[in-house]
């Protein structure tokens, strides 16, 4: 099952883009239109420490609990959630796993997200990768998307 917004899609197109907008005079390019591309997250925001520990909080060993579903996720996954009715979008599978494991987190202050390597652990040794996303200005801090690897 293949679940990948196109909101995704379009945010690391932007994270793509900023070297070469980098690169364009400062007379060339209108300061609104750079930060309308590519909003800086304040000095405030996560960091990948922070997401990294929520994260491995949050997907636990087994996966998040009902309470944590409803406080630490997006209304967009919410959303998603609701018209997949035969997968859990949270953990781009149809049941729980045996563990859970958190990659390295890589944050990406200019697009405002950080994200890591969510890793399912299963019966026979079977393993599984999902990219979890958290906007670094959330608060409280939540999931923001999902994408699985396919």
């Amino acid at each position: 099952m293949m679940l990948k917004p196109h909101s995704l899609g379009a945010l690391l197109l932007t994270l793509l883009a900023l070297p070469a907008l980098s690169s364009v005079p400062a007379h060339a390019a209108p300061v609104a239109h750079v930060a309308a591309v590519a909003p800086v997250a304040s000095a405030e925001g996560h960091t990948a420490d922070q997401i990294g520990r929520f994260l491995a909080a949050f997907y636990g060993d087994h996966g998040p609990s009902p309470q944590d579903r409803e406080q630490y996720v997006s209304q967009v996954l919410k959303d998603r959630q609701l018209v997949s009715a035969d997968a859990d979008v949270l953990l781009c599978a149809q049941n729980a796993p045996q563990k859970i494991g958190i990659g390295p987190v890589t944050v990406a202050q200019a697009a405002g997200v950080g994200w890591a390597t969510v890793t399912t652990h299963w019966a026979g040794g079977v393993t599984d990768t999902f990219t979890a996303y958290v906007r670094l200005d959330s608060r409280p801090i939540r999931l923001d998307d999902v994408i699985c690897a396919g």
